[in-house]
C-alpha cells in the first residue's frame, strides 16, 4: 500500500469551502502544518479571525475530510486563531496597541447602528477576540447607557485616559466625561478634535479590534474621521426601507472615496415578529440590504429582526449578546461578527510594525 502524502490531505481539505471566508482552508492559507506518521495524520489549522463558536464543528469537518483519504486510519485536528493587523488608508499610520479598527456607520439615524455596533463588539469578544468600542457620536453618545456603565475614566499620568471596562470590552465615550443630559453645542472642528483625542489618548490594551460607533450621516464630521482615523474596514447598517437604503448608499460611496474597504452590509429591523402570535412580517420592505450588497459587489453580513428584547436589553444596559447568549438573535450577531472578521482576515496585512523608525541625526 502506497504512503499517504501531504498533497492528498490538502486535496481532500480543499473540498470544503469555509462559509465565512467563501474560500477553502488551503487557498486561504489557514492550514499551517500536516504531519503524517504511517496511517495517522495531525493537522494544524489557524484561522485569521476569532471563531470560538465554530472551531469544534470546523475541526470535525477537517478530520472527516482527512479520514476520507485512502490509507488514513485517524486524523487529529488542532484549530486556533491568530488575528493580525490589516492595512489602513495609505496616508495614515495604525494606532499603537490596536491591530484593526472597524467603523460601524449608517447613512441616517434611527436604523439601530449603535445597537448593532455594541452587539458586534460583544460578539467578537464572545468569539475569542480582545475588543474595544469607541463611541464616536459626540452629540448623542449612547454607549455608556447601552453598556450599563457610568463615571469618569481614570488618568494615571494626567495625559492619557484608561478605558472603562464592561462585559469584557474596553470602552471610551465622551459620555463618560460629561453629564448624560448636557448637550454638546460644538462646531465640526471641535468635534473631530475631541474624537481624535478620545481615540489617540486612550490607553487601549492590545486590542485585536476596536469597533467605532460613528455618528449617523455622511457630513463633515464623518468625512474628516474617515480621512484621519486609520480604519481597516467598515460595516454599513441599514433597514430594508428604500429611504434608509438611499442614505446607506451615500455611506458606502463615502468610504469608497476615502479608500476604506466596506466589509459588508447588515440589514436591521428586517422582519417584525409578533410577540403574541409569532407571525413574521416585513413591515419596512423586503430584501433591500441583499439587493444593495449585490449592486455594489459587497457582502451581505446578515439580517436582524425588529424584536422588543433587543431594545429592552440595550436600554437596560445589558445588550442581547450578553443578556441572552444562547438566543437566536445573539447567534445572528455572532455569525455577523465571524463574517466581518473573516472578510477582514482576507485583506492585505499591515507591515507598519515590522519597519524600524528611521531617525536622521546631524553629527
Amino acid at each position: 500500500m502506497s504512503e499517504v502524502t501531504k498533497e492528498q490531505i490538502e486535496e481532500a481539505i480543499k473540498g470544503y469551502t469555509e462559509p465565512h471566508m467563501d474560500k477553502d482552508l488551503v487557498s486561504a492559507k489557514c492550514v499551517k502544518a500536516i504531519e503524517i506518521a504511517g496511517d495517522k495524520v495531525k493537522i494544524k489549522v489557524e484561522l485569521g479571525f476569532p471563531a470560538k463558536g465554530i472551531e469544534a464543528a470546523l475541526s470535525a469537518k477537517v478530520k472527516e475530510l482527512a479520514e476520507s483519504v485512502a490509507g488514513v486510519a485517524s486524523a487529529e485536528v488542532e484549530c486556533g486563531t491568530k488575528v493580525v493587523a490589516h492595512s489602513v488608508q495609505k496616508s495614515l499610520k495604525p494606532i499603537d496597541n490596536v491591530k484593526n479598527i472597524i467603523a460601524v456607520a449608517s447613512g441616517k439615524g434611527g436604523v439601530g447602528k449603535s445597537t448593532t455596533a455594541v452587539n458586534l463588539a460583544l460578539a467578537l469578544a464572545a468569539e475569542g477576540a480582545k475588543v474595544g468600542i469607541l463611541d464616536a457620536d459626540i452629540y448623542g453618545p449612547s454607549q455608556p447607557r447601552m453598556l450599563g456603565v457610568s463615571g469618569q475614566p481614570e488618568s494615571k499620568d494626567g495625559k492619557t485616559l484608561e478605558p472603562i471596562s464592561s462585559y469584557g470590552l474596553q470602552a471610551m465615550s465622551i459620555g463618560f466625561l460629561i453629564d448624560e443630559e448636557t448637550p454638546m453645542i460644538w462646531r465640526g472642528p471641535m468635534v473631530t478634535q475631541a474624537l481624535e483625542q478620545l481615540l489617540n489618548d486612550t490607553n487601549w490594551d492590545n486590542l485585536d479590534y476596536l469597533v467605532i460607533d460613528l455618528p449617523p450621516g455622511t457630513g463633515d464630521t464623518q468625512l474628516t474621521l474617515a480621512q484621519k482615523v486609520p480604519v481597516s474596514g467598515a460595516v454599513i447598517v441599514t433597514t430594508p426601507q428604500d429611504i434608509a437604503l438611499l442614505d446607506a448608499r451615500k455611506g458606502f460611496k463615502m468610504f469608497e472615496k476615502v479608500e476604506v474597504p466596506v466589509l459588508g452590509i447588515v440589514e436591521n429591523m428586517s422582519t417584525n415578529i409578533c410577540s403574541s402570535c409569532g407571525h413574521e412580517e416585513h413591515i419596512f420592505g423586503e430584501g433591500g440590504g441583499v439587493r444593495m450588497a449585490e449592486q455594489y459587489g459587497v457582502n451581505f453580513l446578515g439580517a436582524l429582526p425588529l424584536d422588543i428584547r433587543i431594545r429592552e436589553e440595550t436600554d437596560g444596559g445589558k445588550p442581547t449578546v450578553v443578556a441572552e447568549p444562547e438566543a437566536r438573535i445573539s447567534q445572528i450577531y455572532r455569525e455577523i461578527a465571524r463574517k466581518v472578521a473573516a472578510k477582514l482576515a482576507l485583506q492585505a496585512k499591515s507591515y507598519a510594525s515590522k519597519f524600524p523608525n528611521i531617525v536622521i541625526q546631524n553629527n
